[in-house]
């Protein structure tokens, strides 16, 4: 299955995710929206916590189920309409150019539009408040959210790919997507999502500290300040509320040269975040696209290094 899975790499990096095209991420997202609305009406609070595990229970094993169910039917109507479904579900789960597209916009309106403007498109992609964001802290929150989100939208369901296909890669995607709707700390979300947000940070555990490993070699071949990523990689890959966010957070500050992370505004609601990289140089703008690269080619990376040890074990082992 690895030609399948590098067929999918490649078709994400080709065309990413068109907005009129069905995407199963949507279909979990709303399913989320849809459950919270339909049986979590309840204020008790030791009850929204059963609702919150009852939540992540039926979402990712249901999302599972699905996938595999459709993978199973594809492969018994005919070996061809498998692999189809195959490719393009295990597509769906890698986000590679559209981060890379949603970066670049925040880019293009800092640049040539208006800072209201760059306060709207970076809301796009963040979940903290932004009607008060400068223009450093627009481009830092949008170098955060394609750092991040080259562990999430890439090495973890790329990883996740190649140990259990698109069924695993999808039930990935549904403990991802939980953890971004539900997995808040403020009054609202905190009983609900306590046990999606302690799911994601189990399931990223490995691909988070896989993706510095990958980012530390990225900022080498794109020739960044490589000896300052791994300095403040090492040092500061902890100063985060997330026990993982921090790792790729601090390898790319650490490659660019600036300083990450601090207290936002969620909600409302004022959450302190301790801050990650030594500050040599303020960000800026095309700060984004670097950012961007290192995305790219630690994407590629990954892909190639899973690839090798895939094709060792089944050689090998298999």
């Amino acid at each position: 299955m690895i030609g399948l899975i590098i067929i999918a790499f490649l078709l994400d990096l080709l065309i990413g995710d068109p907005y009129n095209w069905p995407h199963p991420i949507k279909v979990i997202g709303n399913f989320i929206a849809w459950f919270q609305q339909k049986f979590i009406q309840t204020k008790n609070e030791k009850e929204k916590y059963r609702w919150g595990i009852l939540l992540w229970l039926v979402t990712v094993f249901g999302s599972g189920l699905i996938t595999y169910s459709i993978l199973r039917l594809g492969y018994l109507v005919h070996p061809f309409l498998g692999r189809f479904c195959y490719i393009y579900l295990a597509y769906t789960t890698l986000a590679t150019k559209s981060l890379s597209i949603e970066g670049k916009k925040v880019y293009q309106k800092l640049v040539h539009d208006s800072l209201e403007n760059s306060r709207k498109q970076v809301a796009m992609i963040v979940g903290r408040d932004t009607n008060e964001l400068t223009i450093e802290e627009i481009t830092k929150a949008t170098i955060e959210t394609v750092a991040e989100n080259t562990s999430d939208g890439v090495i973890a369901p790329l990883l996740c790919l190649f140990i259990g296909g698109p069924t695993l890669a999808m039930m990935y995607k549904a403990v991802n997507t939980l953890d971004s709707m539900v997995g808040y700390v403020t009054p609202k979300y905190r009983a609900i999502g306590w046990f999606s947000a302690k799911m994601d940070d189990l399931w990223n555990f490995i691909p988070a500290r896989l993706t510095w490993l990958y980012l530390l070699g990225a900022a080498k071949l794109l020739q960044l300040n490589t000896t300052n990523a791994w300095r403040v990689g090492k040092k500061d890959c902890r100063n985060h509320k997330s026990p993982n966010s921090g790792y790729p957070e601090a390898v790319v500050a650490g490659a660019l040269g600036i300083q990450l992370g601090g207290t936002h505004i969620y909600h409302g609601i004022e959450i302190y975040k301790p801050t990650i990289g030594i500050p040599l140089r303020s960000a800026e703008p095309k700060d984004i696209l670097t950012a961007n690269a290192l995305l790219y080619t630690a994407a590629v990376l990954s892909l190639v290094a899973f690839s090798v040890i895939a094709f060792f074990i089944n050689y090998y082992f298999l």
